[in-house]
C-alpha cells in the first residue's frame, strides 16, 4: 500500500508516517518511481507506535522498545519490561515536580487574591 494509504488506515497523518521513518520506527520499500509501499502489518505497527507515543514516550525509547515486538525473546521483552520501568519512574518525577509547581503557583494566587483584596477596598481620595 502506499503511504497515504496506510496513513488512512492507521489513522495519522502522511508527516507522521515519514518522522517514523526518519526515527527507525518504520520501515518500506521503494517502487520503482521511488514511492513508498507498506504491506499491512505496518497498520498494526503505526497504531502501536501511537499508543506509545501516547503513553509520553519519545522515538528515542520507542525505537529501544521496539525490538520487543520485532524479535520477541526473552532478552527483549526483559529488556523492554525495565525500559517501560525507567519511563515510568520518569513521569512519575516529572507529576511530582508538576505537583510542587502547582503548590507554588497556588500560593502566589492565594497571595495575589490577598493583595487584590486589599486594594479593592481602598477608595482613591
Amino acid at each position: 500500500m502506499r503511504i497515504g494509504e496506510l496513513a488512512s488506515q492507521a489513522g495519522v497523518s502522511v508527516r507522521s508516517l515519514r518522522y517514523y521513518e526518519e526515527q527507525g520506527l518504520l520501515s518500506s520499500t521503494r517502487s520503482a518511481s521511488g514511492q513508498r509501499r507498506y504491506t499491512d502489518k505496518e497498520v498494526e505497527r503505526v497504531r502501536f507506535i501511537q499508543r506509545l507515543y501516547a503513553a509520553g514516550l519519545s522515538s528515542r525509547t520507542i525505537a529501544e522498545v521496539l525490538p520487543c515486538v520485532e524479535s520477541p525473546s526473552e532478552k527483549t521483552s526483559d529488556e523492554a519490561f525495565e525500559r517501560l520501568v525507567q519511563e515510568r519512574e520518569r513521569i512519575d518525577r516529572h507529576m511530582r515536580e508538576l505537583g510542587r509547581a502547582r503548590e507554588a503557583l497556588d500560593l502566589l494566587i492565594d497571595a495575589n487574591r490577598a493583595h487584590r483584596g486589599l486594594t479593592a477596598c481602598v477608595s482613591p481620595v
